[in-house]
Parts: structure tokens; sequence; C-alpha cells
């Protein structure tokens, strides 16, 4: 009985699909920082919707693309034209941004240009950092020297 009653209402009142759930501040930036031909028709559509209802955000990911344009193709010699675009915007975080960068202009542009990287060795620092730590007061320089070579 109860099973007819239930298929007939099923009948009677069309199924709509669940309502879509917002996007997160984590998908919209995800979106934003991505490579525009990388996202999908409905993440490019949402980001659209999300861009058109707020001017400012439409802003930020303009800025951000341009930003990542310069890194990605190693242009750095068009970062003051960049930051001089950003200081002429109202957008704070930017501004701020574009601000840090200007106060070691030359090392930016050095590391925006070059082809050259030292992420190679960032990460033996600190196990480098350990080692000293291990071999505080235990033995000589020689054998600290031994570690951090062999270490590396």
């Amino acid at each position: 009985m109860v099973r007819k009653y239930v298929h007939r209402l099923r009948e009677t009142f069309p199924s709509q699909p669940p309502p879509r759930r917002k996007p997160s501040v984590r998908d919209v930036t995800s979106w934003i920082t991505r490579h525009p031909d990388r996202l999908d028709e409905d993440q490019a559509r949402r980001l659209k919707d999300v861009l058109a209802r707020c001017p400012d955000l439409d802003r930020t990911a303009e800025h951000t693309r341009a930003f990542a344009e310069l890194m990605n193709n190693r242009h750095g010699h068009r970062l003051k034209d960049w930051i001089a675009q950003v200081q002429g915007d109202s957008i704070p975080a930017l501004q701020t941004f574009a601000t840090g960068l200007e106060q070691d202009l030359d090392a930016v542009v050095a590391g925006l240009s070059l082809r050259y990287s030292s992420g190679a060795v960032e990460g033996h620092n600190n196990k480098i950092k350990m080692l000293k730590r291990q071999m505080f007061g235990r033995a000589n320089f020689d054998l600290l020297r031994k570690r951090v070579l062999h270490a590396t």
C-alpha cells in the first residue's frame, strides 16, 4: 500500500536535482590560481559567476594571473609594470605584496628572469642544523664535517 502511494507521489512530482553547494574559498582560490586551460567547463562557469558578483575579486584574479604569467614565462623585466598596475588598484593585500616585492626588487627580478634555482639545496639547511644539534658536545669539528658531507 505504502509503495503504491509513494510511487504515485513520485510520478506526480518531478524529481529535482539536489541543490548545488556553494563554492568554498578553497575552491575559488584553486580556480583562480590554476591555469584557465586546466579548468573543466563547470569550474570555469562557476568561477565566472563568482567573479561577476565581486568586482574586487575579479581584479585580484586578473593581477594573480598576470603575475603567474611573469613567473611561468620568466618575464622579470615586466615586474615593475605589474607593480605599478597593482599600486594603481585599490586592493590592499596585493598592494602590500607589491610593496614587499619592491623592497628587494633586484633579487625578485633575477629570480623571475634567470633559469637558475637554489631549490635543489633548500632542504639541506635543516638537515645540517639537525646534525649540528646532535653532535653538540660529542666530538670535534672533523667528525661533524664528515657527517655533514656524508648526509649530503
